[in-house]
Order: C-alpha cells, then sequence, then structure tokens
C-alpha cells in the first residue's frame, strides 16, 4: 500500500466522521504527525505513578495451544493439565485409531530444522487429513521458508501438502503419501451430541507422544464470534488439530484451544465445518499456489460480518461522571470497569470492552477484533494549569504497536478538535494498512474532552482487521455517540 494513499486516506477519515456524524470540525494544524514520517503516538499511556486502564482478562477462547516447542528448555516445568490414566475403553478406543492419527511438523526449508509441531488424522480411508490452519500457518504463509512432514504412531514420516484452509473456523485439509484405514468417520450430517456425552481426544501433547484424553461434552460456546464446542477435558499444546470423537469413533470435533485461567476447559472447531472444508477440496481442480489471497479473502469475508453484527443496533451509552459514552455488551463483547478514587490526588474511572475472540493468521498476528477503552480523570484540589498538564501526559498518542512492523504499513494520524451534538472532543485517528492482505487496515481513534478544567474523558478504540469502509463506519458511530445529557 503506497504510504501517500494511506496518509491521505487517514487525513480524509477525520474529516469524513465529522461531516458524517452531525459533528462541527474546529479547523486547527494538525499536530499529530502524518505522511512519511509520521511516527505513532496513540496510546493513552498514564504517566509514571498515574493509574492504570483496567487490566481485562485475557479470554483464551480462540487462542489456540496448537504449535509447540519440541522440547522443555531444561529446568522448564509445564504448567498445563496432566493428562490422566485412560479407561479401558478410551485404550481400546485408542489401539483402534493409532494407525490414523499423526503428528505435523513445520520445518524451516534451510536446515529442515523444526519450528512447530501440532496434530492432525486421516480422513475415512483417504489420503487426506484435517488439521488446524494454525498448525500449518507457517507454510500457507510464508511456502518458500516453511514446510511440513508428518510422522505416525509407527515412526513413519512424509511430506505434507496443502489443500485448503478455512481461517475464520481454523481449519485445513493436507494430503499426505498414505492412506488411512477407514476409522475416524467425517459424518456428511451434522453430529448430534448430549450435554455431558463422553468424548475421546486424540492427539501429540508436547511433542511428548501421542495420547488420549477423556473428556464430555457441554455445549456451545456463546461468546465466539463462530461456534465452538465445549469440551469438559484437557487438550494440551501439540494436540491441537487431532480429532474428538465420540465412542464410536465418529469425529465430533477438532481439538483447537483451551481456557489457559481455567482447568479442562477446552474447545473444538465443530465437525460441519471440516465438512465444508473437504466437500470444497472435492470440487477445486487444484490447490492454491499462493494461500495469501484466498486468506485475505477469508478475512474481508469476516469482517464484514464482525461489523454487520457490531452495528446492527446504536450503540449503548453509559454514563461516566457528567459525559456519556459509547460501549457495547453482547454475547462477542464484555465490558469491565475498575477505579481508583480513594485518597488520590486525582481519580480515574475506568471502562474497557473487549471482543472475546479474534481469528488467527500466524502466532504473531491476530485480527478481526474491536476494543474501547474509557477513562473518567478528575480532581477537585488540583490547580487547572496542573490538571491540564497531568491530562496532557495522559493523552500520550504513542501505542500503536512498532512502527518497524513488517506486516503492517507505519501508522498515519490525524489530529482534529471536532463537536459533537453536545461535547467538544480532540479526536486523533491513524490509519494502517495490512501488507499480504490487500484492503484491510487497522483504525485507532483517541478522544479527549476539552470541556472542563478539572475534568477529562479519554477515550480509545481499536478495530482491526477491517475494510477501509467498515472501519469508517465504526469509528463514526463511536465518535458520533460521545456526548452529554441533554436537559429537558
Amino acid at each position: 500500500m503506497n504510504r501517500t494513499v494511506v496518509a491521505r486516506l487517514a487525513a480524509l477519515l477525520i474529516t469524513s466522521l465529522a461531516l458524517g456524524a452531525g459533528l462541527d470540525l474546529v479547523t486547527r494544524p494538525a499536530s499529530a504527525q502524518t505522511g512519511a514520517g509520521a511516527v505513532a503516538r496513540a496510546g493513552l499511556a498514564p504517566p509514571a505513578g498515574a493509574p492504570v486502564a483496567t487490566p481485562v482478562p485475557q479470554i483464551a477462547v480462540d487462542t489456540p495451544p496448537a504449535a509447540t516447542p519440541t522440547e522443555l528448555i531444561a529446568g522448564e516445568a509445564d504448567t498445563q493439565d496432566a493428562l490422566p490414566q485412560p479407561s479401558s475403553a478410551a485404550q481400546d478406543l485408542y489401539e483402534s485409531a493409532r494407525s490414523d492419527l499423526l503428528q505435523i511438523r513445520m520445518l524451516l526449508k534451510n536446515g529442515r530444522t523444526q519450528s512447530t509441531v501440532g496434530s492432525g488424522f486421516l480422513v475415512g480411508t483417504s489420503n487426506l487429513a484435517l488439521t488446524n490452519y494454525h498448525v500449518v500457518s507457517q507454510m500457507a504463509l510464508d511456502p518458500a521458508i516453511y514446510t511440513a512432514e508428518y510422522i505416525d504412531t509407527d515412526g513413519n514420516t512424509g511430506p505434507v501438502e496443502l489443500l485448503a484452509v478455512d481461517v475464520l473456523h481454523d481449519l485445513a485439509v493436507v494430503r499426505i503419501n498414505r492412506n488411512g484405514s477407514g476409522f475416524f468417520k467425517v459424518p456428511e450430517q451434522k453430529v448430534k451430541l448430549r450435554q455431558g456425552q463422553p468424548l475421546y481426544s486424540l492427539g501429540n501433547p508436547l511433542d511428548l507422544g501421542f495420547a488420549i484424553s477423556e473428556g464430555a461434552y457441554n455445549g456451545v460456546l456463546t461468546r465466539s464470534f463462530y461456534d465452538r464446542l465445549i469440551f469438559s477435558g484437557p487438550i494440551n499444546s501439540g494436540m491441537s488439530g487431532g480429532p474428538s470423537v465420540t465412542a464410536s469413533g465418529t469425529v465430533a470435533g477438532i481439538n483447537v484451544s483451551r481456557r489457559r485461567d481455567g482447568e479442562s476447559v477446552s474447545f473444538l472447531v465443530p465437525v460441519m465445518y471440516a465438512q465444508e472444508l473437504l466437500r470444497k477440496v472435492a470440487e477445486q481442480a487444484a490447490p492454491p499456489l499462493d494461500f495469501n489471497p484466498l486468506i485475505g479473502k477469508q478475512l474481508l469475508a469476516h469482517q464484514a460480518g464482525m461489523v454487520d453484527r457490531l452495528l446492527e443496533e446504536p450503540l449503548t451509552l453509559k454514563g461516566m461522571g457528567p459525559y456519556l459514552v459509547p460501549v457495547r455488551e453482547s454475547g462477542q463483547v464484555r465490558c469491565w470497569g475498575r477505579s481508583n478514587s480513594r485518597g488520590a490526588a486525582y481519580a480515574v474511572d475506568a471502562m474497557s470492552c473487549v471482543m472475546q475472540s479474534a481469528v488467527f493468521v500466524s502466532d504473531v498476528q491476530q485480527t478481526g477484533n474491536v476494543s474501547m477503552t474509557h477513562r473518567y480523570i478528575r480532581s477537585g484540589t488540583m490547580d487547572p494549569m496542573r490538571f491540564a498538564a497531568l491530562a496532557t501526559d495522559i493523552f500520550q498518542v504513542d501505542n500503536l504497536g512498532s512502527t518497524g512492523d513488517p506486516r503492517l504499513t507505519k501508522p498515519f494520524c490525524t489530529e482534529r478538535f471536532v463537536h459533537t451534538r453536545t461535547l467538544p472532543l480532540r479526536a486523533v485517528t491513524c490509519v494502517r494498512a495490512y501488507r499480504k492482505f490487500e484492503g484491510l487496515y487497522n483504525f485507532t481513534l483517541l478522544t479527549a474532552s476539552t470541556d472542563a478544567s478539572q475534568a477529562s474523558l479519554q477515550s480509545r478504540l481499536d478495530v482491526s482487521g477491517v475494510s477501509y469502509e467498515n472501519g469508517m463506519r465504526v469509528t463514526r458511530a463511536y465518535l458520533g455517540a460521545f456526548g452529554r445529557p441533554v436537559r429537558k
């Protein structure tokens, strides 16, 4: 993406926001740098000793446990759940299934050194295997650097050919040089499960050897953008991509993730999404030569649905002191609050709303996410000059991530003073374009109220992996919602 184009887009955005949201734009030279020399300054980082915004609990719903280092570093203890001794039923099932289980290894082409490992399984009697996208993401994104091989339970190895990926549901289909025994049955119809029904997850945890984990089906996760089955049993790193099956060997789901803050709370991709991907493989003449355009297309489809769902109703307004701030609380977005008002020279109430899931692209990039943060800062003892200095220090636009991040263009920021219908605001908008995925951007909007000498409302909106048009839709709706209650 040309830097001049991104700079123009960033400059255009704040004007579009002002006009589209019914705002008055106060003309003023931008103090935020723009253009090729733009430096990201968008963080709301407090000065030393100042209270910070509420730390939002990290929900690892869509954070894969997947690819694991090949071994523990000397002296390092693994903190994940140990797999309990299997029952006789689990032992019998494992013996029947073992020949169709695979470990899938990502290798650096130079030297063929192991990078990450995950699991997979052969489908029926074919030479096709299912796994997670995040297990093979390195090969999908950088095939000139990474390749893959499999190893089965008998120690046989061979090459892995990537045929298809579904980034949104974290699935991939690969082809190997041997066929399955037919044990793992991927049904054509949706699998009906009962609450508490026993399930068995298989894979190679922590690269220590193939294993089986007993658990139970306990419903569908509602806080994820896409369906996930709740598996009450341990799934450890390295088991990602392995099957979770009923007692008869019918595949119910594919191991994908676990909660880091819970015990034996794990998640599966429903098998119906694997069915759809296998149908696409059967219909395609040949696999893509380059998976990056396909991944970009899938991410664009995701952001369209995400933004439509986010804005299908007006943002909820909540009171923070004399201000009204926009939030979105839903099954996918949760909000948390915190205050430091006891005995300090100034008080800060903070509210953070974060989407509970994101789309895994690589081990260093997740996208398709929205977060909103508000801080109401005030003091009854500081004089206006000292409070203004404090508010300015807190409103530091310096946290947009590394400006040298090869995945994104440098941030281009524009600053203006605007008026909503009832509130004057300082607004800084920053835009970064994705280098590999054309048409996708990260948006950050920072605002600070300018109507009081001893109070400041400071807010931040982050929207990742959206089209330019949808980035404008979200930031326009967000900025236009700020205000003060109207007296009747």
